[in-house]
C-alpha cells in the first residue's frame, strides 16, 4: 500500500466504466480535480477520450481477462455500464467487482440503476425503501446488479452508492431529445391508460453522479429524478404546447397493443411517481432543470443567442 503522504499529494483516481454520453458529462465536471481513467472496448475511441482529459483503458467486460489490469489502478469507480442484452443476471457487473476485488484499491463505487427495478406501481408515490419487484429481464439484470454491488461492498468494505434513474433527456442526446419523439408522433396511451413516468436531465444525473463520489452514503439506494412526475402523454403534450408543434396522437391500451411492439409496450405498462428526497437532502443536489419547460427555455434561449 502506497506511504499516506503519498496519497494526499496526488490527485485521486476515478475509473469510469461505461464512459458513454453521461460519463463523457461527468468527464467535463471532474476532470481538474481527479484524473479520470476510463474503460473503452473500442481502441479507436482513445484520441476523443484522451482530447476529453481521460486516461483511456482497453478492456470489455464481455471479456474477463481483460479486466485484469483494473485491480488497485483508481479510489473510486463509476459504473454506467449497461447490462448485457439478455438473460436475468448481469455478468458484466459481475466480472468487473470480480476484477477490482483481486485489487483491493478502491474506497468508492457508485453505481447507476434503473427505476425499472419497482416493476408497476400504479402510479404510487414511491421511495428507495420500497421492494424491488422487477417485471422484464432488462430490469431484473438492474436488480442482479445491485445485489452483486453490495456483497462486493460488503465483502471488500467499499463505500457503495446506487443511483435509481428514470428517463434520461438532453436536447443534445442521441435518442434523448423528448421533441424528437413529438416531431414523429409517436403515439401516447389515453388518459385513462396513461402511466406516469419519471425523467432526469442528463447534465442533472451527471451532477447526481459527482455528488454520490463526494458524498453519497454507503449501502444506499438514491432516486434521480426531478420534480416533474406526470402522465406520459401530458408530459409530451407540454413538449409540443412550448415548442408549437402538434401533439402526438392518443391511443386506448387496446389500440396500442395491436400498433405497438412488445418493447414500446412494456414502457407504457409500468407507471410509478419517484420520491426525490434522498437526492436532495443527501447528496445535497439542486436541481437545474426541476422541470422540462426548464430546460426548453435554455434550448430555445441558447438558439436565439446564436448568430
Amino acid at each position: 500500500m502506497e506511504p499516506r503522504a503519498t496519497r494526499l499529494l496526488r490527485r485521486p483516481r476515478l475509473l469510469i466504466v461505461g464512459c458513454g454520453d453521461v460519463g463523457m458529462r461527468v468527464l467535463g465536471l471532474l476532470q481538474r480535480r481527479w484524473r479520470v481513467l476510463v474503460v473503452t472496448h473500442s481502441p479507436p475511441r482513445r484520441v476523443a477520450l484522451r482530447a476529453a482529459g481521460a486516461t483511456p483503458l482497453v478492456a470489455d467486460l464481455d471479456d474477463p481477462p481483460t479486466l485484469a489490469r483494473l485491480a488497485r489502478l483508481a479510489d473510486a469507480v463509476l459504473h454506467l455500464a449497461p447490462p448485457e442484452s439478455h438473460g436475468a443476471r448481469d455478468t458484466r457487473s459481475a466480472a468487473l467487482l470480480a476484477a477490482l476485488a483481486r485489487g483491493g484499491g478502491v474506497r468508492r463505487l457508485v453505481y447507476t440503476s434503473t427505476s425499472g427495478v419497482y416493476g408497476d406501481c400504479a402510479g404510487a408515490r414511491v421511495l428507495e425503501t420500497r421492494a424491488l419487484n422487477p417485471a422484464t429481464e432488462r430490469a431484473q439484470r438492474r436488480a442482479d446488479a445491485e445485489r452483486q454491488v453490495r456483497a462486493y461492498a460488503r465483502a471488500c468494505r467499499v463505500r457503495a452508492t446506487i443511483l435509481r434513474v428514470p428517463g434520461i433527456y438532453a436536447f443534445d442526446r442521441e435518442g434523448g431529445d423528448p421533441r424528437d419523439r413529438v416531431r414523429r408522433g409517436n403515439p401516447a396511451l389515453a388518459a385513462q391508460d396513461d402511466v406516469v413516468t419519471n425523467h432526469i436531465h442528463a447534465d442533472d444525473l451527471a451532477r447526481a453522479c459527482v455528488a454520490a463520489l463526494l458524498r453519497g452514503p454507503t449501502m444506499r439506494a438514491i432516486h434521480v429524478n426531478d420534480d416533474d412526475a406526470s402522465k406520459m402523454g401530458d408530459h409530451l403534450d407540454r413538449v409540443a404546447d412550448h415548442c408549437g408543434l402538434p401533439r402526438v396522437p392518443r391511443l386506448t391500451r387496446a389500440e396500442a397493443r395491436q400498433s405497438l411492439s412488445p418493447l414500446q409496450m412494456s414502457f407504457l405498462s409500468e407507471s410509478r411517481r419517484l420520491d426525490n428526497t434522498r437526492m436532495k437532502r443527501e447528496l445535497r443536489l439542486v436541481l437545474r432543470y426541476p422541470r422540462v419547460e426548464a430546460a426548453l427555455d435554455e434550448s430555445t434561449q441558447g438558439r436565439r443567442q446564436t448568430p
